[in-house]
């Protein structure tokens, strides 16, 4: 079964909207398995952003991540990665389709509310930089015969 990593970022925990966005993801039918609630050291934020190391906005994701608690979740079901980033919606807010999160809730691209891996390598590394095995859940869906065939 497939598996990916959403961060909801500081600007929508500020904004009160955590409830709504992993409500996106829980009518979809995706299964939660790993969610908590942190304050992020810079150390993880680094790591985290390490692909964007020398571009000149590292610092400014680094300063805006550690700034607020995040959500970070582990979803799992078919297509979950690819499903994720069209229900999350284009980076720039302002590009992004009414109905996604992005799109709905956001204004401007360094406040683009949401995080979700890009792909299932990106998914895993992320998963394990952010959670260990053991706080990961394996559990179904007692609906799961209505949403999947």
């Amino acid at each position: 079964m497939e598996r990916t990593f959403l961060m909801i970022k500081p600007d929508a925990v500020q904004r009160g909207l955590v409830g709504d966005i992993i409500k996106r993801f829980e009518t979809k039918g995706f299964t939660l398995v790993g969610l908590k609630l942190l304050s992020v050291s810079r150390e993880l934020a680094e790591k985290h952003y390490d692909v964007h190391r020398e571009r000149p906005f590292f610092q400014g994701l680094v300063e805006f991540i550690v700034s607020s608690p995040v959500v970070a979740m582990v979803w799992e079901g078919d297509g979950v990665i690819a499903s994720a980033r069209k229900i999350i919606g284009a980076t720039n807010p302002l590009n992004a389709e009414p109905g996604t999160i992005r799109g709905d809730y956001g204004i401007n691209v360094g406040r683009n509310l949401i995080h979700g891996s890009d792909g299932p390598e990106t998914a895993a590394s992320e998963i394990a930089l952010w959670f260990k095995p053991e706080e990961l859940s394996n559990w179904q869906l007692t609906n799961k015969a209505w949403i999947v065939e």
